[in-house]
């Protein structure tokens, strides 16, 4: 067969572990014998980045930015126990972190339903979408730790000189500093990606947050929120028949629970990555969740939700078969393929990453799943695949939709 052909690269960014051994697998099972594939690569491997000095990652962001498209595997955030394993010059930041910060946006993840795979709350009929933001919060902190007595102090200066200073807490001993800021340009990039988001998919809005205690900062992201959708979104939402909701994140949770589903829940960044682990999870499978950065700059990068299944990556290096579920890499795949596609006018190109997603499903509604979708799957005698078999099954599929 003729491959489909590409006009525009995407940005492909390589990972680690495990999923760096379906990244490659993908790519020769699912991508290459079918799309001429266009793409510039970076390594963002751990290894990789402590030998660029994480450089690496910033370029990564930055060729996003230029050719609009990316595609990123499951990324090691380093801990002190990954210091040592990788003999690491420092404790590198999130390369996720560090390419939202540049990208800005909001992340949007939402469970890849099957046939077969009942969520653990039965009422959830339809898919959640997590909104989260994807700037700021823990993920560009400042950290201290204090040694002992001392005077703790939040201070401002401002451009003419002006300093703003309140006392955090006068410690009496030994304990630890925080500081976390956002700007409001982008969380205003957050709520208007939100609202264009829901009025897309035509689903209602939630968001919640703790403004009750954060009288401030949680404050002000609640009241850009709402001045937005007064101001500038209102008037569509009740067009299309959808609402905006905002409650408190407590109250937010027992809500979510309760519902059937089928809405859009935005949350701060912190907030947002522990839930969203949390929806996955309740819906049946932490790798069945898709996850796309949308940039207010008219970029997407695609990755999968989950991380770098280090369990199965230490089993694949002493030899062990392997049987890891792939489906939210090649959704990845996929969600960029047809975006390059659609932003390209290449019909051909969109319309084979619809047919890759519908590949994955439909092979695992047919029964054939890997050791992790088995064990929450109502099919009867499931056809328990290896990593690789398993992606060459789901290529059989592909062929007979092509």
């Amino acid at each position: 067969m003729n491959k489909i052909q590409m006009t525009t690269p995407l940005v492909e960014m390589d990972g680690d572990e495990m999923t760096r051994i379906l990244w490659q697998m993908i790519k020769d099972e699912l991508i290459t014998p079918y799309v001429d594939l266009k793409s510039e690569y970076y390594d963002l491997g751990l290894e990789n980045r402590n030998k660029t000095d994480d450089q690496v990652t910033v370029d990564s962001a930055n060729a996003t930015l230029k050719y609009g498209v990316a595609v990123k595997c499951a990324t090691i955030t380093p801990n002190a126990a990954r210091m040592k394993e990788y003999d690491l010059k420092e404790m590198w930041k999130s390369p996720n972190g560090t390419i939202r910060s540049i990208l800005d946006g909001t992340v949007f993840r939402a469970p890849i339903l099957v046939k077969g795979i009942v969520p653990y709350v039965k009422n959830w009929t339809k898919p959640i979408t997590i909104a989260r933001h994807a700037y700021g919060d823990v993920y560009k902190n400042t950290e201290i730790k204090i040694p002992g007595a001392g005077k703790a102090e939040l201070v401002f200066t401002a451009e003419d000189g002006t300093v703003t200073k309140e006392t955090i807490h006068e410690f009496k001993g030994p304990g630890i500093l925080q500081g976390i800021h956002n700007t409001e340009k982008s969380i205003e990039s957050f709520a208007n990606a939100c609202f264009k988001y829901a009025i897309d998919t035509k689903q209602d809005l939630w968001f919640s947050t703790k403004d009750t205690i954060s009288k401030k900062y949680d404050h002000t992201f609640k009241d850009i929120f709402q001045n937005l959708y007064d101001t500038t979104y209102k008037a569509e939402f009740e067009k299309l028949g959808i609402t905006y909701f905002y409650t408190l994140i407590d109250d937010a949770v027992a809500r979510v629970v309760r519902s059937e589903g089928g809405f859009i829940w935005a949350l701060k960044n912190y907030d947002g990555d522990v839930m969203s682990d949390m929806v996955a999870t309740a819906y049946g499978d932490l790798s069945m969740m898709t996850s796309v950065l949308v940039s207010p700059k008219g970029v997407y990068e695609y990755e999968a939700a989950h991380g770098t299944v280090q369990r199965h990556y230490y089993k694949h290096l002493a030899g062990e078969e392997t049987s890891t579920n792939s489906i939210a890499t090649i959704f990845a795949w996929a969600g960029a393929l047809k975006k390059r596609g659609e932003l390209d006018g290449n019909n051909e190109l969109a319309n084979f990453g619809e047919k890759l997603e519908e590949a994955c499903v439909k092979t695992v509604e047919n029964g054939k799943m890997t050791k992790s979708l088995s064990l929450i799957s109502t099919c009867e005698n499931p056809v328990i695949l290896n990593s690789l078999d398993f992606i060459k099954a789901i290529r059989e599929t592909l062929d007979s939709l092509l």
